[in-house]
């Protein structure tokens, strides 16, 4: 059991959802509806997605708490820190707008039901927001009020910086257990995926594929704009040099690896020589590098925004107003900074969003799992924009400082 276990987590996660996607897709196209296998694959994907739900209230909650109690302020890092923030929250918007120019609609089970219990409207959702923000963190986490759990995991977060290290080891410590938990979910993922997709394909036909390939469109689209537009605008804006050379340098040689490794985590040692590369001081970089993995997560608040705003439009036939969107645009940017560090991690902060319109868990975590079918492709995305933006902004920022000092700079180490 244990050499079949290893082989199985050993196989690409990428490889084995298509194969139960292949396989969900045929059964759903030649048995749609057999009395014994139908109610076992829907079975398996409603498995799929109550753990989900199980499991999302509870690491958000430690996962917020372990970072801010054990997060070190590093010097010299004010300016990248705030160029990831920028173009995080910058990502957002963008993602915001492609909403509103491309509206993405879900089949989602129970949708057509709920119309009303979405907010719409910028003074319900401020009074949704103020009412959540306040709620019982014993009913928030019960009740998977994301917003009542992430203010209370920021206070608490930021109330153990004061207490030992070895109390704040202990959060960071859970915090870790919850994403080996999470891993442990996704690593089945596939015959959830299985069960899924065979039960919208034998409800809704092929076409559902349409669907998911529009999402899949504004996703990625989305991503490259960012990549190619708003980050080397942000970088221009910041250091006053052609942003070009320095985009397309970090996009070979770490966006592509980051693309197929599918985690920020993974492409730091990529990251880190690319700078060694590029004459970066190592006494900055050694910092910028592994703290972007954590918080530049561009990527991940395009997921967020987008998937949210896909929820709203399906639950409501409609998109929220622009300071509702804006409000969320903000919300998705911090929370993509706690993003889990494991593929798929920023799918499971769309709920967090999706409160804020007042969606219920059930809608929430169904696009959770939506997201987890186009996530072959979308996550691929999300990681190259993040980890290749890692290096750009540790660059820029550098740069940035070189320029005030008087210091001159051959930009040929940046451009080979």
């Amino acid at each position: 059991m244990k050499e079949l276990w290893s082989k199985w987590i050993g196989t690409s996660l990428i490889v084995r959802i298509l194969i139960f996607m292949v396989v969900g897709l045929i059964l759903a196209l030649i048995i749609p509806d057999v009395p014994v296998v139908t109610p076992v694959l829907v079975l398996l994907g409603n498995l799929f997605v109550g753990a989900l739900k199980a499991v999302a209230p509870i690491l958000v909650f430690f996962l917020v708490i372990g970072a801010l109690a054990n997060a070190k302020t590093a010097g010299g890092m004010k300016t990248v820190i705030v160029l990831y923030l920028v173009s995080t929250f910058v990502a957002s918007l963008v993602a915001v707008l492609a909403s509103y120019l491309f509206p993405t609609s879900l089949t989602l089970q129970g949708a057509e039901g709920v119309e009303q219990t979405a907010a719409s409207g910028i003074g319900e959702v401020l009074t949704t927001l103020v009412t959540n923000m306040v709620a019982n963190p014993v009913s928030s986490l019960v009740n998977a009020n994301y917003i009542g759990i992430l203010v209370w995991a920021v206070i608490i977060g930021i109330a153990l910086r004061a207490a030992s290290e070895n109390t704040r080891s202990v959060f960071g410590d859970i915090a870790t257990a919850i994403t080996t938990v999470v891993k442990w979910i996704i690593n089945f993922a596939p015959f959830g995926i299985l069960g899924l997709v065979y039960n919208a394909v034998a409800t809704s036909g092929p076409e559902i594929f349409t669907e998911y390939g529009h999402l899949v469109a504004v996703l990625v689209l989305c991503m490259i704009f960012i990549a190619l537009v708003t980050n080397p605008l942000i970088v221009f804006i910041a250091a006053r040099i052609n942003p070009y050379p320095l985009v397309l340098r970090a996009l070979r040689d770490s966006g592509i690896t980051a693309f197929f490794t599918r985690s920020s985590a993974a492409n730091i040692p990529v990251n880190l020589e690319l700078c060694r590369k590029m004459h970066l001081d190592e006494n900055n970089y050694s910092v910028s590098i592994p703290l972007g993995a954590t918080i530049n997560m561009a990527g991940a608040a395009v997921t967020i925004t987008v998937m949210a705003m896909a929820a709203h439009y399906t639950v409501t036939g409609t998109l929220p107003d622009i300071p509702t969107a804006v409000i969320m645009s903000a919300l998705a940017a911090i929370s993509a900074a706690g993003a889990s560090g494991v593929p798929g991690g920023s799918l499971m902060l769309i709920p967090l969003a999706c409160s804020l319109f007042g969606i219920g868990n059930d809608i929430a975590m169904q696009v959770v799992a939506v997201g987890f079918i186009v996530g072959v492709i979308q996550d691929s995305c999300e990681t190259a924009l993040n980890s290749s933006s890692d290096v750009v902004f540790t660059a820029t920022a550098e740069y940035r400082t070189w320029k005030q000092e008087g210091r001159k700079v051959d930009f040929s180490a940046w451009e080979k």
